[in-house]
């Protein structure tokens, strides 16, 4: 299918953050695009205000019977009316990934995958490419807060895109460069094991171009069979390729060097928490060198990044000097155990004196029989927890697997709440007695971002 042959696009799932980079892609070529979504969000709500006609019921009646192609998210239950008539009456119907496989064909591409950080690295290069003029187009998996967007075009012919390892998604893309940020399992549901799991992982270098590159994390597991015609290694640690040094944090910031082979960038600023986020540009910066983009130009990029919405994200920021009045909120779209542990550790070492209280949504059911261990040991890092029912997603309900199973393994105070309203209740009451949380973390991937707002207006207003 050629694209410059397609006039009106229907996406089922709009909503989604890469369905919604897909939609805005077509949308800025003039296309007419229109779509479905199960709810509303403050994402579809910004789609509909940029001029696309979306409906929030699954109804046959609501759609365009003359779209030239159709988008869908394997994310859509199978039982799904529309996606279902358009299968019936030989409408062009593509995955996401099968649609950004085609746009991204005849393209420059730099390719972000791993099971943690692929969103902010992929974020953090389409923001070095853009700040500093040598331009792209983005397809983001979240929003960058610098352009309130997670897709963005230009009319160099380069292409930044988040690999996505959920159905296998990645094995569409053939990229020039590609990142591996973790190969952590994940997605048991689809993969169904750790070996078929990360030997996805090595399929997708394996479509990198005969004369691309590959920069893979060190200490990887069968980092050895990641390959590429070059490949270098980035990481916190010194015996890796490309790695920061001198690395100094204050306030929420961190000022460092980075040492590449043959080359050191001094002098860099970063206003992101956590050393996690060191690593991460650290590997966007070694693409923006293989590029041959000025240091200087670099060094002021990485200064005005502003990070991306849900990752390390400060919705509250007062620290007093003796903590008495400090109040800090951080949201986070943390969903898997490392990610929890990662988010978890870096915010008790920015802030080794204030109580954590972490609010936590769990995200699918089998994500969470699966790792139920694992949650449990990182959840237990914070000083507190609220937990909430797990959260659906695309699955239905697994007999014995539900958020309880997590308390007793919980080894700090554990408080299960069952719904949003109790929650707010609970910590609107505490403020009201004099005890509110000093650093308050919200985190999870299903609809707990909802009660971000909520939560922060109870603490701003005690």
């Amino acid at each position: 299918m050629h694209l410059d042959q397609i006039q009106k696009v229907y996406f089922i799932g709009i909503g989604g953050i890469g369905m919604s980079a897909l939609a805005r892609f077509f949308h800025f070529h003039g296309k007419n695009v229109s779509g479905y979504d199960k709810t509303p969000t403050v994402l579809t709500q910004q789609l509909i205000d940029e001029g696309m006609s979306i409906h929030f019921e699954d109804n046959v009646a609501l759609i365009p019977k003359d779209a030239d192609l159709v988008v869908y998210t394997p994310a859509v239950p199978k039982d799904h009316q529309e996606l279902n008539w358009y299968l019936q009456n030989n409408v062009p119907v593509m995955k996401r990934s099968q649609v950004l496989g085609i746009i991204t064909k005849s393209t420059f591409n730099i390719c972000i995958a791993g099971t943690h950080g692929k969103t902010t690295i992929t974020t953090m290069v389409a923001h070095l490419l853009r700040d500093t003029g040598y331009g792209c187009n983005a397809f983001l998996g979240g929003i960058a807060v610098n352009y309130n967007s997670n897709y963005w075009s230009n009319e160099r012919q380069v292409c930044v895109v988040e690999a996505d390892e959920y159905d296998r998604s990645f094995l569409q893309l053939h990229p020039n460069i590609a990142i591996v940020t973790a190969m952590d399992p994940d997605h048991l549901d689809i993969y169904g094991d750790r070996a078929t799991f990360e030997q996805a992982f090595i399929d997708f270098t394996k479509q990198i171009k005969a004369d691309g590159m590959l920069i893979r994390k060190k200490g990887l597991s069968r980092e050895t069979d990641l390959n590429a015609a070059t490949t270098y290694t980035y990481g916190n640690v010194k015996d890796a390729e490309i790695h920061p040094v001198n690395i100094k944090g204050e306030n929420g910031s961190n000022t460092f060097d980075v040492v590449g082979p043959g080359w050191t960038l001094e002098g860099l600023t970063l206003h992101m928490a956590g050393w996690h986020n060191v690593e991460n540009i650290t590997a966007a910066i070694a693409v923006a060198k293989y590029l041959g983009i000025e240091d200087e130009k670099i060094r002021t990029a990485v200064d005005r990044f502003k990070g991306v919405k849900r990752r390390f994200e400060y919705i509250i920021k007062e620290i007093q000097a003796d903590h008495a009045q400090t109040k800090i909120m951080i949201d986070d779209y943390a969903h898997h155990p490392e990610e929890l542990r990662a988010l978890l550790t870096g915010a008790k070492k920015l802030f080794p004196d204030l109580k954590l209280t972490l609010v936590f949504q769990p995200h699918l059911y089998s994500r969470t029989r699966d790792f139920a261990d694992e949650f449990s040991a990182s959840l237990s890092l914070a000083d507190e927890v609220y937990l909430m029912p797990i959260y659906p997603a695309r699955e239905l309900p697994m007999d014995g697997v539900n958020s309880e199973m997590l308390v007793s393994k919980i080894t700090v105070p554990c408080t299960l709440l069952e719904d949003k309203e109790q929650i707010l209740s609970l910590i609107e009451n505490r403020v009201h007695q004099g005890n509110t949380p000093q650093l308050l973390i919200t985190a999870g991937a299903g609809n707990i971002d909802t009660m971000v707002l909520p939560i922060a207006k109870i603490l701003n207003d005690q």
